[in-house]
């Protein structure tokens, strides 16, 4: 059994005149980043790749999650997962190696939640709260899937678990 991780970026500046790829974590976005990277080993056991999209926003995240990772996990960054759709997401993680059995992908909305609705079990206990929000920034989820990365979407996965920074104990606002 294999193990999918999937993060969106933290929250971006939307100050001034900058590209969409160039959009840098906002203060209020490193600090949730950081929060996360706290909890990330808790939810992670280990991670054999790191899937991250070439947007500075989501490789900024990626170096703030995984500060208290150990060891840490080989990363690629990918201009394909740049503002993918659910199905670009879905082709690039069923080429994914047999021997990378747990893996983080970090990317964008709305195709990353639209994967994560994808991929979900209905009957998984945090179907629910996945299924009525939006997948906020810096949003976790963890799916069970096959250990066959190719068989990827052909069924639901069981989603193990679903966390928003404001669910976590030390949320600050």
């Amino acid at each position: 059994m294999n193990m999918l991780h999937l993060l969106r970026h933290a929250k971006s500046s939307t100050k001034g005149d900058v590209d969409d790829l160039r959009r840098p974590l906002s203060r209020r976005g490193r600090e949730t980043a950081c929060l996360v990277g706290k909890h990330l080993p808790v939810w992670v056991d280990r991670l054999d790749l790191v899937l991250c999209s070439t947007a500075l926003r989501t490789r900024e995240t990626l170096e703030l999650v995984l500060t208290r990772l150990s060891p840490q996990p080989r990363s690629l960054i990918e201009d394909e997962l740049y503002l993918a759709s659910c199905e670009g997401l879905a082709q690039r993680l069923r080429r994914l190696d047999a021997r990378e059995a747990n893996v983080l992908l970090i990317g964008h909305n709305p195709g990353l939640h639209e994967l994560a609705l994808a991929l979900a079990d209905q009957s998984s206990a945090a179907y629910l709260a996945l299924a009525s929000s939006k997948f906020p920034t810096a949003a976790y989820a963890r799916f069970r899937v096959p250990a066959n990365w190719s068989l990827l979407g052909h069924s639901r996965h069981e989603l193990a678990a679903y966390v928003t920074p404001r669910s976590l104990p030390d949320w600050k606002e």
